[in-house]
């Protein structure tokens, strides 16, 4: 319906918006926003950085990537060093490396120039494989 106002003579309709319903509901949801906010706890993301490490572990087994794409597994305990190793075979051969202990961490140390496509299908193999220790060696920056 709209408004209108008599002056003198006529009646003149109003061309104006009314902003009082607009404005009661601006507050509204402002109160809504202020009671609810403080209740919405942020997702904390705990990401790792290079410059700072914890104590690595005692027993590491690596497998190194080269700038071939061949991959080598070593490890300290063990002794196992192998060259040119197929990558269907590579969860199996680490499993042995590990002697039945799933506790032991596995470290992928992969050159520069490797695609990042073959580091990662050598942690799907890892994973798949059921070895949950899987992480990426880096180098610090100096």
């Amino acid at each position: 319906m709209v408004a209108t106002v008599s002056r003198g003579r006529g009646r003149r309709t109003i061309n104006e918006i009314n902003m009082v319903p607009f404005i009661d509901v601006m507050l509204v949801l402002l109160i809504i926003f202020m009671v609810t906010a403080p209740l919405i706890s942020p997702s904390v993301i705990d990401l790792p950085t290079t410059g700072k490490a914890n104590k690595q572990a005692d027993k590491v087994i690596q497998v190194v990537i080269s700038k071939s794409g061949t991959l080598e597994i070593k490890s300290d305990s063990t002794v196992v060093s192998e060259k040119g190793i197929a990558i269907d075979n590579i969860a199996n051969l680490v499993q042995k490396a590990q002697n039945n202990d799933a506790k032991i961490p596995v470290v992928i140390s992969a050159d520069k120039a490797v695609k990042y496509e073959s580091v990662v299908e050598v942690m799907d193999k890892l994973q798949r494989a059921g070895i949950q220790r899987v992480g990426l060696s880096v180098q610090l920056a100096k």
